[in-house]
């Protein structure tokens, strides 16, 4: 008999690789919202920091939408490719992912940005600190803390600054419901995540205008938490009249009733499979009918 192999004889890939799917998913929620908050906020780093020269809305708009893209493809295997807390939530009110798993998913997520915000810092530092003579500034024409969270445009009331992020992230998950419909039009696998960088595209484009259409609360809450801690300070948070809660609740709202509309106007209409197939298929051959996006 051949004696066991112990850890000694494991190699390197099989020590390291993660057995737990829930594991697996939550790492890859990190590296995708990590992925996404470097190349996102970076497009707009690059803007600000030039001044205009390299950079300006066109590129912050395409930037961030492809940052979107490129973290879905890294992650989209394993996880899903969510990157948004928001999305998360829908996913578990309509029944697409489980509910233990909400909290690993947003745990990473958040983390993810957090670590991204930190990096990105790190790239531009000598940049921020010559841009307005070492300041770091929140508000005015050399304000920076708008590279890393999303703030109110001067004219935008609270009710109003909330109605936009709920809209916003309303329209971003009918498209992605609609996206990942199998019994609908239907997307290749390998495109849906350039069809998301689209529709990030157009409503950045669209919706953009009051407040930047942040939509995701890791995304704004978790870099706005490392300029306060980076030298921004805690104005971050009371700036725009407390305006960091909009970022953060609206597109949890705005999530759930994106997804209603979506099922109760297109999906639950869809026709259900024809129940004689099942009784025609062979009994040694498995069914083959379309998944649901249930799945």
């Amino acid at each position: 008999m051949q004696p066991e192999k112990g850890e000694k004889g494991k190699s390197l890939k099989q020590r390291l690789a993660l057995k737990r799917n829930l594991a697996k998913e939550t790492l890859a929620e990190f590296l995708g919202t990590y992925i996404m908050v470097v190349l996102g906020c970076g497009s707009v780093a690059q803007a600000i920091l030039s001044r205009g020269l390299f950079g300006g809305v066109v590129t912050i708009n395409v930037g961030f939408a492809m940052a979107v893209v490129m973290a879905i493809y890294v992650t989209a295997g394993v996880s899903g490719g969510h990157i948004n807390p928001a999305v998360s939530f829908a996913m578990c009110v309509f029944g697409r992912m489980k509910w233990f798993k909400l909290p690993f998913y947003v745990g990473g997520q958040f983390l993810g940005a957090f670590v991204g915000a930190a990096t990105l810092f790190g790239i531009y530092y000598d940049g921020l600190m010559s841009f307005a003579g070492g300041k770091l500034l929140i508000v005015g024409e050399n304000a920076t803390a708008h590279i890393f969270a999303t703030y109110p445009a001067p004219y935008l009331s609270m009710v109003n600054a909330f109605a936009d992020q709920v809209v916003a992230t309303m329209f971003l998950l009918i498209i992605v419901f609609a996206v990942f419909d199998s019994r609908n039009m239907g997307v290749p696998k390998s495109l849906q995540p350039i069809v998301i960088g689209l529709l990030i595209v157009v409503i950045a484009s669209s919706l953009g205008l009051n407040s930047g259409c942040a939509m995701n609360p890791a995304r704004d809450l978790s870099p706005r938490l490392f300029t306060a801690l980076a030298g921004w300070g805690f104005e971050v948070f009371t700036a725009g009249n407390n305006f960091w809660w909009i970022p953060v609740v609206g597109p949890l709202v705005g999530a759930v009733i994106g997804g209603l509309i979506y099922v109760l106007l297109i999906e639950i209409h869809h026709p259900d499979p024809d129940p004689d197939c099942k009784a025609e298929q062979p009994e040694d051959k498995p069914e083959k009918y379309e998944l649901s996006v249930i799945m």
